[in-house]
């Protein structure tokens, strides 16, 4: 359906706004799926390359550099032309390349990789004294994992996933340049394409709101974790 938008940059918010509403329900949607999944398995991929580093608990070297180069190899690709590129691998995995879940995958696959890598950095900040010291205590490898690696870490992995929730909004408002829904596509269709600014400016707005809302939700459970 056509919006009735005059020359002025009027919008007939009545009929518009069923229709922004939907947009910002599947860019939550989008996004809410991504930084679940990619997040999970990225920061499973994550600890993965932290252990197999070169001194680490599970030190693998060839392993560890197949990882990293399959990283080192996704993560320079901008979003856009990645969208495009793994068309064929998002067809053949969900059906289809238009649409809010055809923009899920590889916004999840490109969620997982970043994840992967801000795990791996904030773990090895840890100081190696506080893993050998919990070796010598007897503690198993998953128990350094998930009760001193992950505690030790947790409010900067906090903040990650914080900046990592932008950059996940950010790939969500690209796909809409490929109908994948959202108000990347609503702010594109409804706005650039049809010279109305106030439009566009509308989805701005309420980008920012989200990513504020998640920046200061990030930023008190984060104070939370280093008061303890």
């Amino acid at each position: 359906m056509e919006y009735e938008l005059l020359a002025n940059n009027y919008v007939n918010w009545e009929k518009t706004w069923p229709f922004l509403t939907e947009a910002v329900q599947e860019t939550l949607t989008m996004v809410s799926e991504t930084l679940v999944v990619g997040g999970i398995l990225g920061l499973l991929l994550g600890i993965t390359l932290w252990s197999l580093r070169k001194g680490s608990i599970l030190q693998n070297t060839v392993l560890y550099q197949i990882l990293n180069f399959v990283i080192n190899f996704i993560r320079p690709i901008p979003f856009i032309i990645f969208l495009t590129a793994v068309q064929p691998i998002t067809i053949a995995v969900v059906g289809t390349s238009i649409g809010t879940t055809a923009a899920t995958f590889p916004m999840i696959v490109f969620c997982t990789v970043a994840t992967a890598r801000l795990v791996e950095q904030a773990l090895i900040t840890v100081p190696s004294g506080v893993i050998e010291a919990a070796t010598a205590m007897g503690a198993s490898k998953l128990r350094i994992i998930f009760d001193v690696l992950l505690s030790e870490t947790l409010a900067p992995l906090i903040l990650s996933y914080a900046f990592l929730f932008v950059a996940v909004i950010d790939m969500s408002a690209m796909a809409g340049t490929i109908g994948g829904g959202g108000l990347g596509n609503y702010a594109i269709v409804y706005g650039y394409q049809k010279f109305n600014i106030t439009i566009t400016w509308v989805c701005v707005g309420i980008i920012i709101v989200i990513v504020q809302i998640a920046q200061l939700l990030a930023n008190f459970f984060a104070k939370k974790v280093l008061s303890r």
